[in-house]
């Protein structure tokens, strides 16, 4: 092969061993040669490229950055995770007042006990060599149907949108009380969901039955590519989550070996939604879901195709998050094969701070949806809409070229 692995082009199908093409729109990409028996595509995450300045600007204030799903219109083109120190019912409250929607999880801490904020202060205490094991003690309280109900309900009655997460395996047992609170948004989530699902010992959930057996907007995923965000498509979901192990707090790739950097699995997916639109004339959303710091890992979320994102750690980093300066996954505390860590991330600013400034700190990690209406502004783009259509181009370097003496001090992008 040379020093360097030789790119093929594959014009007809798949590569030798590989099953991940799902028709003619993924023909023709260019693979390297892994080993003669094997190839793969090369990915990129979101450090990996760079937004294109376009031959136009506009004001910052001209800018719409804001978000509809369905008959639900957020001013903030943001979730917050299902992540129990992310979101709490107080939490999710907040985040709707200020224009986003959280997302609660139904399975964590708030629907396991009446009262979680002790159990929330020890998780905090915990030493690292410790954490997980007394986590998956913690968790091991059964989820409470009646406290299912009165979460929702915490949440309706402060007049915001309301939205909660349930993983595949639990939806039917556990939605009804969801929905009968009143619940406007559901969100099935786990580390991957298919369209799919095997299974020689019971009857996995039929995605497409369930959606279509309620009057409510569905969110599904995780998902990292063209054929499975497609599948998710033709499930009748309002929307899809992309991302499989980018967040700060997950170590499935780790553990798992699975997932695709994001800026590639949020371009798949967006592949994806144009032959969905060609074959039903139905949009559905991309939720880049993980893997962003900054306001301008937000911008190129959005720059290769997600129409809103899903924030776990920059959220958990408010000082009204219930996880008080940490952050972790939905899967660190499984039973027999955890997939997350418990993360220390420092809590920088209120909630409002974090979204929408002002900034105290050059980092971009305060004023995140400021800094993505200054990007759209920038490159002349006027909606999110539009900005999806920006020039994207392959920039290994555009996080250390010419940032020597940021590096060296551990200032601005430095601090990465």
């Amino acid at each position: 092969m040379g020093l360097f692995p030789q790119a093929q082009r594959h014009p007809a199908g798949p590569a030798v061993g590989c099953d991940h093409f799902d028709s003619e729109d993924e023909a023709g990409v260019a693979e390297i040669e892994i080993g003669i028996g094997k190839s793969g595509r090369r990915a990129y995450g979101f450090d990996d490229i760079a937004i294109v300045p376009s031959r136009r600007t506009r004001d910052p204030g001209d800018v719409d950055i804001s978000w509809q799903i369905d008959a639900y219109e957020f001013a903030l083109p943001v979730l917050g995770a299902a992540m129990d120190g992310v979101v709490s019912p107080r939490t999710a409250v907040e985040l709707g007042r200020l224009g986003g929607l959280g997302v609660l999880n139904l399975e964590g801490l708030w629907t396991r006990y009446e009262d979680p904020d002790a159990v929330l202060a020890e998780i905090a205490e915990l030493a690292p060599e410790v954490a997980t094991a007394r986590m998956q003690e913690i968790y091991k309280e059964p989820v409470r149907t009646e406290l299912i109900g009165q979460r929702v309900a915490e949440m309706k009655a402060e007049g915001i949108t309301t939205a909660a997460s349930l993983t595949p395996q639990k939806v039917e047992r556990f939605h009804a009380a969801a929905l009968e609170a009143g619940l406007d948004i559901l969100v099935i989530q786990g580390t991957v969901v298919s369209a799919e699902h095997v299974s020689n010992t019971s009857e996995p959930l039929n995605l497409k039955d369930f959606i279509a057996r309620y009057d409510l907007p569905v969110i599904v995923g995780g998902c990292a590519s063209y054929s499975s965000a497609l599948h998710l498509m033709r499930t009748g979901a309002a929307g899809i989550l992309v991302g499989v192990g980018p967040g700060n707090a997950c170590t499935s790739r780790g553990v798992l070996g699975i997932g695709v950097p994001q800026a590639t699995a949020i371009a798949d997916a967006a592949g994806a939604r144009s032959r969905h639109v060609e074959e039903t004339g139905r949009y559905v959303h991309i939720i880049a879901d993980g893997g962003m710091r900054t306001g301008g890992d937000i911008a190129k979320a959005i720059a290769v195709g997600a129409d809103a994102v899903m924030l776990g750690s920059p959220l958990a980093r408010a000082t009204e998050a219930p996880g008080a300066g940490y952050h972790w996954g939905m899967a660190t505390f499984h039973p027999e094969l955890p997939r997350g860590a418990r993360v220390r991330v420092d809590q920088i600013g209120s909630l409002r701070e974090v979204l929408l400034g002002p900034a105290m700190e050059n980092d971009g990690t305060l004023n995140l949806f400021g800094a993505l209406r200054t990007s759209m502004a920038t490159c002349g783009y006027a909606s999110i809409k539009e900005f999806q259509r920006a020039e994207v181009m392959v920039a290994p370097s555009l996080q250390t070229e010419g940032k020597h003496y940021q590096r060296a001090q551990g200032i601005g992008m430095g601090r990465r």
